[in-house]
């Protein structure tokens, strides 16, 4: 994949264009890392202004004004509306297909191991708060759901990790697996501002052009994110009580790799090399 970057002035500000070269749609493990960037490499400050015709974000970044434009495709306009729509689907125990999900990730989290039923004390061994795992899915829907099948099918090493909570000086009162899972899903969405119709962040702009190359980027960012936030957990020390001010700064971390120059993928982000 290839990055070009074209500068024009208008009024003594440089504007910054980004375009991307096709690359194909399905996830691809990458183990190359690149080095990690300080506060001052990301992209600061609040939108000034949003255009009526382009997708258009301008930010102040030292001292100067970049803007990147997006008219978006039908592809781009395809995928969104997808994403959308997977994030206002809310989950429905009485629905066939989302109750072969949840079998299908019990599978994927414990292989050979017989599940006993939907609502049974097997799910607190997961992470969930209760019996009945679909009572916590309330925050985020169904595709919570999605985002750890995903990520036990795809990264099953390090799904299996956090899982077991191996590596680290673990607290005695650690964070439920599965319904961090479900916040980490609810943070992205935020973060990424999907519901609004008009952009209003830099970072919802980079990550549609994301989108358009590879349409599991969302799912590729949880799996990221969900090993961003359990490497500042153990960095904090930090226990059940923290787990908030955690997900903070694993938002703030995101935001800033996903605003590099040199991010044009999930899979160029400097946090995606933890993933196995």
């Amino acid at each position: 994949m290839s990055m070009v970057r074209t500068h024009t002035q208008c009024q003594g500000i440089c504007v910054s264009f980004r375009s991307f070269s096709p690359s194909p749609s399905i996830p691809q493990r990458s183990h190359s890392s690149a080095s990690s960037s300080s506060d001052d490499d990301a992209t600061n400050g609040t939108h000034t202004w949003i255009g009526k015709g382009l997708t258009c974000v301008c930010f102040k970044r030292r001292g100067n004004y970049e803007r990147i434009c997006i008219n978006l495709t039908p592809l781009q306009q395809e995928r969104l509306k997808r994403l959308k729509h997977r994030m206002q689907v809310y989950f429905d125990a009485s629905r066939p297909d989302h109750q072969e999900a949840l079998r299908a990730l019990w599978s994927a989290t414990y292989p050979g191991q017989d599940l006993h039923g939907l609502i049974s004390d097997q799910w607190k061994e997961m992470g969930w708060q209760g019996r009945d795992p679909s009572t916590d899915f309330r925050g985020a829907g169904f595709i919570s759901l999605e985002n750890l099948l995903f990520f036990a099918k795809t990264f099953s090493i390090s799904f299996q990790r956090l899982l077991k909570k191996q590596g680290g000086n673990r607290a005695a009162w650690e964070y439920p697996f599965a319904v961090a899972g479900v916040n980490i899903t609810f943070m992205i969405m935020q973060m990424l501002d999907l519901h609004a119709s008009k952009p209003r962040t830099f970072v919802r702009a980079v990550f549609l052009q994301m989108l358009s190359e590879n349409e599991w980027a969302f799912d590729l960012l949880y799996c990221v994110a969900f090993l961003v936030m359990d490497k500042q957990w153990l960095e904090r020390n930090a226990t059940y009580m923290e787990f908030n001010d955690v997900l903070k700064s694993t938002r703030a971390q995101l935001e800033r790799e996903l605003l590099r120059d040199d991010v044009l993928r999930i899979e160029d982000m400097p946090s995606y090399s933890l993933l196995c």
